[in-house]
């Protein structure tokens, strides 16, 4: 099985962004939306791997949504 870095798309990023800025004539530019991006792809990764470890410690095979619900509230207060 070949490792892939996940990514997130820039225009996704951007779009997202867009949908929670109050001022519609608001822009992203290219270096902060690629700071975003990244960040947000460290962030899942984190959240995949504590998921997973959880899953792991508790002798599942699979990763469910409870495993996310149990690392979540860690994770947002280790960000």
């Amino acid at each position: 099985m070949s490792q892939q870095s996940a990514s997130f798309k820039p225009k996704t990023v951007s779009s997202v962004l867009k949908l929670h800025l109050k001022n519609e004539k608001v822009t992203v530019k290219k270096r902060p939306l690629c700071l975003v991006t990244e960040l947000m792809r460290i962030f899942s990764k984190e959240a995949l791997t504590r998921a997973a470890d959880q899953a792991k410690n508790e002798g599942d095979s699979q990763v469910t949504l409870e495993h996310f619900e149990k690392i979540l509230p860690q994770l947002l207060l280790d960000m």
